[in-house]
């Protein structure tokens, strides 16, 4: 097991060289700071403590500064644990880089969800609303509440609400791409949250190790160029190519 903390940038798509077009969603991820290392002995469990994003230490807290002076390093804005790691193979105030993930690998990618407030039952839970004329009285309210016997609604019924900002992880997803000049991971399909929310990638549970053939990606970068050529530009390169 192995993990990282990131920030969701947004999605894009590439294209491999077997013709095929492969959503992905671009992950931000500068150096994590081992924080803290806890071990069966001191705290009952096994797992290290990872800080990210640096922040201005007139907004941190004593509390905060002195804990990541611990680990000689600045304060930090997130601070996430991951266990089912290895302690012995990392060190306190140790930089994890995206250099521990390898193209194909499968992970799992936890987020917070986008906030969509107080919400009725159609968007909330995706029922089916009412006639809108013909003097219907039932238009978009939630329906019955339950039998008429018990005289209380039950547990669990489907109601309006607060929608969003719930914990989700998505299993088994690819790394597309590493990129280690950027600090980024490109990960196959969509991630929950929003842009430059906090998500944590790590070893999928349920891969058992897998690991998926890599895919070599169609580059428009030409050497020397430090601009990407557009697709004209590419096919009048390749034009005069056939040519000569």
């Amino acid at each position: 097991m192995k993990g990282i903390l990131g920030r969701k940038i947004g999605m894009t798509q590439v294209f491999t060289k077997a013709n095929k077009v492969v959503p992905v969603t671009v992950i931000s991820v500068e150096p994590n700071i081992v924080t803290q290392i806890k071990t069966k002995e001191n705290d009952g469990y096994e797992a290290i403590q990872l800080g990210f994003d640096t922040k201005r230490e007139k907004l941190a807290t004593k509390a905060s500064i002195g804990h990541t002076n611990k680990a000689k390093t600045t304060p930090k804005r997130f601070f996430k644990e991951i266990k089912g790691v290895d302690i012995n193979n990392y060190s306190l105030g140790q930089e994890v880089k995206v250099d521990i993930f390898e193209e194909g690998e499968i992970v799992d990618v936890t987020g917070t969800t986008k906030g969509k407030g107080f919400q009725g039952v159609i968007k909330r839970h995706n029922q089916s609303r009412g006639p809108m004329g013909h003097g219907s009285q039932y238009h978009r309210s939630p329906g019955s509440m339950g039998t008429m016997r018990p005289m209380r609604v039950f547990k669990g019924k489907k109601l309006p609400g607060h929608m969003g900002t719930l914990t989700v992880t998505i299993q088994n997803l690819e790394i597309i791409a590493v990129d280690l000049e950027n600090n980024c991971l490109l990960v196959k399909g969509n991630v929950p949250g929003a842009k430059n929310s906090l998500v944590i990638i790590k070893s999928a549970v349920k891969a058992n190790g897998k690991t998926n053939e890599k895919q070599e990606l169609i580059s428009y970068q030409v050497e020397g160029n430090e601009a990407p050529l557009t697709p004209n530009e590419n096919d009048a390169l390749e034009k005069e190519s056939e040519e000569a």
